[in-house]
């Protein structure tokens, strides 16, 4: 029996969601020197969620079951709630390179939860491909050096691991959701609940009394071209093929962001650095051959 097909449309689209992610780690730089980074979270959802108005009359086209706002408001919860804090307060830690380079790490921890919440298989070289991979993660954050743009480089990565942790669990909920709902409200009802979830913070400190034209519009293209294009790709992709094809994508980010922080951020790595790299490049390829194909 032949192999099915997957639509080359949704791996393109997926595609742009995994560069638009990676520029993500450029814009919050770019941010964060400018406005404190509950600011630049908040703002951003505010921008998002001005923007999904333009979508209102797709947002209520959902088949709800009894219970669904449960696991909904827990996903939104993951993120973008919980993953932007981790996120943000690792980018004033890390560099925008390294952090980019721990998503790599998220198909297999996509697998992980698979396997205790769906009963997906994971396979002994699954397993040992996760090892080699956090090992490699480790491995970065222990060669790290201290610079301007990577303060607390360790701390800063383990944050961005954790923050992976919640994007995984978010993408497993996702494609559980994708085929009663549609791509446009599972990526308006995360940005309004974002932008409810950080208003009292903001209320709770000084507002920027300065406007910085770079700092601003990296917000709105956070949340207009980021947060609606991104999402909105991967939601769209995500409802169309496997979750675990579309976690293995996220490969692609850390190859974009490293480019992009060398081209816009003129952030490098060091050899141990390089190596840890590959290590972690190591886990995914191991992983990525013990992965049993899927229907």
């Amino acid at each position: 029996m032949s192999k099915p097909q997957v639509s080359i449309i949704p791996l393109l689209v997926l595609s742009m969601a995994m560069l638009l992610w990676a520029s993500s780690f450029i814009a919050l730089k770019f941010a964060f020197a400018d406005y404190s980074p509950m600011f630049v979270i908040w703002a951003r959802m505010i921008v998002a969620s001005c923007c999904f108005v333009l979508f209102i009359k797709q947002f209520f086209r959902f088949d709800y079951k009894a219970g669904d706002w449960k696991l909904l408001l827990f996903m939104a919860l993951l993120e973008p709630c919980i993953y932007f804090v981790l996120e943000a307060e690792a980018l004033m830690n890390t560099s925008a390179a390294q952090a980019g380079t721990i998503t790599a790490i998220m198909p297999l921890l996509i697998a992980l939860i698979a396997f205790f919440t769906l009963g997906e298989r994971i396979t002994r070289m699954q397993l040992l491909g996760f090892g080699i991979a956090f090992a490699g993660v480790v491995g970065l954050s222990i060669g790290s050096e201290i610079t301007e743009n990577a303060p607390n480089p360790a701390w800063g990565n383990f944050l961005e691991f954790l923050a992976m942790c919640c994007a995984a669990g978010y993408s497993v909920l996702l494609k559980r959701f994708s085929v009663r709902y549609s791509a446009v409200f599972l990526t308006a009802f995360p940005a309004f609940v974002g932008a409810f979830f950080f208003t009292p913070f903001v209320l709770m400190m000084p507002f920027p009394t300065t406007f910085s034209i770079t700092g601003a519009s990296a917000i709105v293209y956070l949340g207009m071209v980021v947060t609606l294009g991104a999402y909105l790709c991967y939601n769209y992709a995500i409802s169309r093929i496997p979750v675990t094809v579309a976690g293995s994508f996220s490969n692609l980010i850390p190859v974009f962001t490293v480019i992009l922080a060398w081209l816009i951020l003129d952030e490098s790595f060091t050899s141990s650095q390089l190596i840890a790299c590959g290590l972690v490049a190591t886990g995914l390829y191991v992983s990525q051959k013990g992965r049993k194909p899927q229907p």
